[in-house]
């Protein structure tokens, strides 16, 4: 919970409800003024995924229109956003134009007449990662023990039959090893994933592509899954494959969102 949900409990209860609907949202607050200004420091507000406030209040309309790009941005990227709205005589003054990113902080013009200028940090509040699990092998057992301590959503099952629609971000392995590798391939190529890993030799899922190609599947997307999971670690136990597949998976999860295959 952040220190903007523990002070308003409009924000904590906002927030809550779009959380258990998988919707991204974000926080915004005022860290700065100068000048003439209707809203001051500390002011906060909740905003949806398009920018829109949904409690909360950040003063008039002048920043209106910078605080939505910089929504829209910081849930794109997944990376916070320092927005400054400054007269446009400032910006000539520090030879920046509306739009400008410099040094963290990304400039728009106010074109109130107020002349004021409101610097606002956008903090983005993303749904947590669903992992889904397909199989029942030993490496599937030991990753169900072992993910839920990193903040991940988890989704096992046997061969993804029954997978539910969702907004969160997902990522999936396919453990199952032998024992139906081929329907829990055709799941995971139905999800829109950030990342897909197989838990198998490259020959060994190269025969697979091979079949699943030959069904009809798309040639992109099946080479869009990496084989073998995980990092290189030398692992052997099926505690330490689990291991690297979860390395490997952080690896993705926290690389900016625009950036991340399946985005």
């Amino acid at each position: 919970m952040t220190p903007a949900e523990i002070i308003e409990p409009e924000l904590s209860q906002t927030a809550q409800s779009l959380r258990e609907q998988d919707k991204p949202f974000a926080f915004a607050t005022i860290v700065r003024t100068v000048g003439s200004t209707a809203a001051k420091p500390g002011a906060k507000a909740l905003l949806a995924a398009d920018g829109t406030i949904l409690e909360g209040w950040l003063g008039g309309g002048c920043a209106r229109g910078a605080v939505k790009r910089g929504t829209t941005l910081a849930l794109s990227t997944g990376e916070p956003q320092l927005i400054s709205v400054a007269p446009e005589e400032f910006l000539a003054a520090i030879g920046v134009e509306p739009g400008t990113e410099q040094d963290g902080v990304t400039y728009a013009r106010n074109g109130c007449p107020s002349k004021g200028t409101v610097d606002i940090f956008i903090e983005p509040c993303l749904p947590m990662p669903e992992l889904i699990i397909l199989g029942q092998s030993p490496v599937a057992k030991a990753l169900l023990q072992l993910a839920p301590q990193f903040q991940w959503s988890i989704t096992a099952s046997d061969d993804g039959t029954e997978l539910a629609q969702t907004n969160r971000r997902r990522f999936v392995v396919i453990a199952t090893q032998g024992q139906g590798d081929l329907s829990a391939l055709r799941a995971a190529l139905s999800v829109k994933a950030v990342h897909a890993c197989f838990v198998g030799s490259t020959r060994k899922f190269a025969a697979l592509s091979e079949k699943l190609v030959g069904e009809g599947a798309d040639p992109t997307g099946v080479a869009q899954i990496k084989a073998p999971a995980g990092l290189d670690i030398h692992a052997v136990t099926p505690e330490e494959i689990a291991l690297s597949i979860l390395a490997e998976l952080v690896r993705f999860r926290r690389a900016p969102v625009a950036e991340s295959p399946g985005a």
